[in-house]
């Protein structure tokens, strides 16, 4: 019989990670006087991944580019957050949350320190790979604090609400930065940006632990074969690929349409006004912020339903985008504000997946196993991000029909996604342990 830890419980990489009989333990006000100073270091850091973006028509006076020299930054900044997040949770593992908390503050507030005194492009890219580099180190190091400080049960919520919450930076980048930004000017409203991050560094020193007295990790050093000995074991549990092939099922969806081409399409293709627009993004947040507990709550009390979630968050917008690309002209404005609200269910839907890959591995591969299903949304995002901008230069531009053939290139790679997951999830219910209600009982013992 296995038994399982009462602090730290080994995962077999099944579905099975919430045992039914383990007694819940409350969080102590200390767990959320952490988990906020942890949540205020993603939504600075979501905010500084958004300012250039909400700056787009005063970045495009400043540095003297045309909006096609101007959309490299966002391509440099998701490459560089992609690449960072397997070796951010390994970093993570070897230093802890902590440690990478402030350093990535650090490195947010010298990009965007750098992005405020640049007057040249080839600048404020280097000063983005800064930013997105920070940027990935933040999301992993708080994600990792979260089971460390947290009941299992209320992993789940937490971690949604979490990932939701975070992006109430995008509304902090839309308006104080882009206000100060059009009251004073560019130098001023970067540095701004920058102190914020400077201030959460402090914070994090002051506040942030690594975990409970007692049970904080134990930092080591580790060859870096054995680095990948750890890659190589999380990625072949299946739970891991279910993990990495839900979080591109669901996300990619949401994040192609909010990083780059979702306005443009609505100004250009569907003949909205920017403020309807933006108005539209806005609302793409809220109703994100407002399906996420219940996401988590739903993940929480049925984890073996989760793959069946993200099937079901995956096929609504795949639905929803072909409606709307079989109609031969623009679509009415209540069909695209439908298309909105269910590319908001990616958000949160990704967000299972990253407890999937978490809770399908032992408690040491966490960071890792969460930054490998992590890379699974912002692979597909960074390849459709470049594939459909080039379909759009090959038929000329923002037009109606080149839009709808852009978006179809979205079809392959959720097929992919989706196949995926239907074999993962069989393969990471085959090894459920036969013997969870007996380790639950072992548990109480």
């Amino acid at each position: 019989m296995n038994f399982i830890d009462r602090n730290h419980p080994v995962s077999d990489g099944s579905l099975d990670d919430i045992p039914p009989m383990i007694p819940i333990k409350l969080p102590s006000a200390r767990s959320y006087s952490i988990w906020i100073v942890g949540v205020t270091a993603f939504i600075v850091s979501v905010m500084q991944r958004t300012t250039l973006g909400m700056a787009g028509l005063e970045a495009t006076k400043h540095f003297s580019v045309s909006p096609s020299s101007l959309s490299w930054l966002v391509f440099v900044q998701v490459a560089v957050y992609v690449a960072v997040q397997i070796p951010a949770g390994i970093l993570v593992e070897r230093w802890g949350s902590r440690s990478m908390v402030f350093f990535s503050c650090i490195l947010i507030a010298a990009g965007q320190l750098t992005v405020a005194i640049s007057t040249h492009i080839g600048l404020a890219i280097a000063a983005r790979v800064i930013i997105g580099l920070g940027d990935g180190l933040t999301f992993v190091a708080v994600m990792s604090l979260i089971p460390r400080w947290f009941p299992p049960r209320a992993v789940p919520i937490i971690t949604q609400l979490t990932g939701m919450t975070g992006q109430l930076g995008q509304m902090l980048s839309a308006v104080p930065f882009l206000l100060l930004l059009h009251v004073a000017d560019w130098p001023t409203a970067f540095v701004a940006a920058a102190s914020t991050s400077l201030l959460v560094a402090i914070l994090s020193v002051m506040v942030l632990r690594n975990g409970p007295v007692g049970s904080e990790p134990v930092c080591q050093t580790r060859a870096f074969k054995d680095v990948l000995k750890d890659l190589h074991r999380v990625w072949h549990r299946p739970g891991s690929r279910l993990g990495f092939f839900g979080h591109m099922a669901t996300q990619f969806w949401m994040m192609v349409f909010t990083l780059l081409w979702g306005v443009p399409y609505l100004i250009s293709a569907q003949g909205l006004s920017p403020a309807t627009a933006s108005g539209l993004m806005v609302l793409l947040v809220v109703v994100a912020i407002i399906i996420a507990p219940l996401m988590g709550l739903l993940s929480a009390r049925a984890p073996r339903a989760r793959p069946w979630l993200l099937l079901g968050m995956s096929l609504a917008p795949a639905l929803v985008w072909s409606v709307i690309l079989v109609l031969p002209q623009p679509a009415p404005l209540w069909l695209l504000v439908f298309l909105v609200c269910v590319l908001a269910g990616g958000g949160p839907a990704s967000v299972v997946a990253l407890d999937i890959g978490r809770t399908s591995n032992p408690p040491d591969s966490s960071p890792v196993a969460q930054a490998v299903a992590n890379s699974g949304g912002f692979l597909a995002t960074l390849a459709l991000l470049v594939l459909i901008g080039l379909i759009l230069d090959l038929m000329g531009g923002y037009s109606f029909d080149a839009f709808r053939c852009a978006w179809l290139l979205q079809y392959p790679f959720w097929l992919v996604a989706l196949i995926q997951i239907l074999t993962n999830r069989r393969k990471a219910l085959a090894q459920s342990s036969p013997h969870a209600s007996e380790q639950a009982v072992a548990v109480n013992e």
